[in-house]
């Protein structure tokens, strides 16, 4: 934010800190708390002492010390991102980025930077852009899109299944999403380990993470070019053809900003979810006995670990007041969904269940809330309820304190999740759910409820040039099962939704 005359902060003038980059604090000039660093390590526990000694906004510190409000409170960051006459997410406005406070090599640069896309346009320009995207986004075929999840799904388990041990982050988190993601841009040749690893690299800002980009891009680029000549069903042909007239270089962008977004955060969505699952038992026993289901644990987990923990960034339009606090024109403040989904205001239990409530800020809120929310929904539904039904006895393999998270203003990941269970046989990808009884259940602990999974019936779907991924296969032969009772009108809901 930008300073008052004698405070880099626009409040009241704090009494002095440690001195610069003293780690027992890991406070800042002027006293401020730095975001990064020694002291920063656990985030979560950070931002619960800024909002005791500040309120629902705090005054922080970025990378090379560069001043920041941070939004805590619920209320105030739905306000930020409704008020688009306040607040514009465009930081060509930023004080410090117009004063040369911020290097171009900054390390949030690549979130910071105004780029010609929708999540920062205004006006014309963002209806003209984001309605693009959201035409493309109606066009989805969400049953189809939850047979393909299902699918992707079996493949993914029929390569680990019979080892009887797996890295749930590695070898599921990490490749579902851009199975789906690749299916539904129209690109499906293009998913593989390497498209996997360039994605994962290009975010975490690695020494080789512009070369990962970049052939991320050439992928993107590639496949605008195609559809540009030959268009079909899928979101990129529908962005190409938009009467909105995207140019290729907007079409790019846009397909990144899709592909990248949706990527990160399901990754993390899918990984929360299941070790949650798994790691506590009374989570289980609460979806194995029809207490929760599947789509209510992905929004508990959407309350509990929000896949993104803030968001850079939102920057004032004029002066204001918000939290209490005095925010000036050109002030930077970061959309935090973590600490703003556990504010005790509106979560005084944090343990308490949040079933039925969706006004969680993991999707953010306003003109940029995020438009395509349910492909993640349905990634982390029916992928976590396919896995965990061809696995009812999965268990960690490690102690539950030896898991390990990578962890940055943005978002906290976790390394590995390392699971083992009695293997199991690959089953074929057919083309709609087996009949047969469940696999064994745990021998200790709950499990799912004993009920068939998976979507409606799809039609074959060919290997796209390349992917070494097997076509579909035909139904396996059918044994008609012993006679059963009927089920209750709760199990037939149930499997209705679940798409049979």
């Amino acid at each position: 934010m930008t300073p008052e005359p004698q405070s880099t902060t626009g409040t009241h003038d704090p009494a002095p800190g440690p001195p610069p980059g003293c780690p027992a604090h890991g406070r800042g000039p002027g006293g401020l708390q730095r975001l990064y660093g020694p002291g920063a390590e656990d985030l979560g526990r950070l931002y619960e002492q800024l909002r005791e000694e500040h309120g629902p906004v705090a005054p922080v510190l970025l990378h090379d010390d560069v001043p920041m409000w941070v939004v805590l409170g619920h209320a105030e960051n739905l306000h930020m991102v409704r008020t688009p006459s306040q607040f514009t997410r465009d930081s060509r406005v930023w004080t410090p980025l117009a004063e040369g406070m911020v290097r171009p090599d900054h390390p949030l640069m690549p979130h910071i930077a105004w780029q010609p896309i929708c999540s920062h346009a205004e006006g014309e320009e963002h209806t003209r852009l984001r309605g693009a995207v959201k035409a493309a986004m109606a066009t989805i075929d969400h049953r189809g899109l939850r047979r393909h999840i299902y699918r992707a799904t079996q493949r993914l388990v029929n390569d680990f299944c019979e080892d009887g041990h797996a890295d749930l982050v590695g070898q599921f988190s990490e490749h579902l999403p851009m199975a789906v993601m690749c299916q539904v841009l129209g690109m499906p040749e293009e998913y593989d380990d390497r498209m996997v690893h360039a994605a994962r690299d290009a975010l975490k800002g690695t020494e080789t993470a512009l070369a990962s980009h970049a052939y991320v891009m050439d992928a993107l680029s590639r496949l605008t070019a195609r559809r540009r000549v030959r268009p079909a069903d899928d979101f990129t042909s529908h962005l190409v053809t938009d009467p909105a007239g995207l140019t290729d270089d907007e079409v790019r962008e846009h397909l990144r900003l899709v592909l990248f977004a949706a990527y990160e955060a399901t990754v993390n969505l899918l990984s929360n979810v299941l070790r949650r699952v798994i790691v506590d038992p009374r989570f289980y026993a609460r979806l194995n006995g029809g207490q929760m289901t599947v789509p209510e644990a992905v929004e508990q987990s959407l309350w509990d670990e929000p896949p993104f923990s803030t968001i850079l960034g939102y920057f004032a339009k004029q002066d204001t007041e918000l939290g209490g606090q005095r925010i000036r024109r050109g002030d930077g403040l970061l959309f935090a969904p973590a600490p703003g989904n556990v504010d005790p205001r509106i979560r005084p239990d944090r343990s308490a269940s949040m079933r039925g409530n969706r006004s969680h800020l993991a999707f953010g809120g306003g003109p940029h809330e995020c438009p395509g929310q349910d492909i993640g929904r349905a990634i982390a539904d029916v992928g976590v309820d396919a896995l965990l039904t061809r696995l009812p006895d999965v268990q960690l393999a490690v102690e539950e304190g030896d898991l390990r998270w990578t962890t940055s203003i943005a978002s906290r990941h976790l390394v590995a999740l390392p699971v083992h269970f009695a293997p199991k046989p690959q089953q074929e990808i057919v083309l709609g759910p087996t009949l047969g009884a469940l696999p064994g259940q745990r021998s200790s602990g709950p499990t799912l409820p004993a009920q068939p999974s998976g979507p409606l019936l799809a039609e074959p779907v060919a290997d796209p040039a390349g992917t070494g991924v097997p076509q579909e296969a035909g139904p396996a032969p059918f044994t008609a099962p012993e006679p059963v009772a009927r089920p209750s009108a709760w199990q037939r809901f149930l499997t209705w939704w679940r798409g049979h």
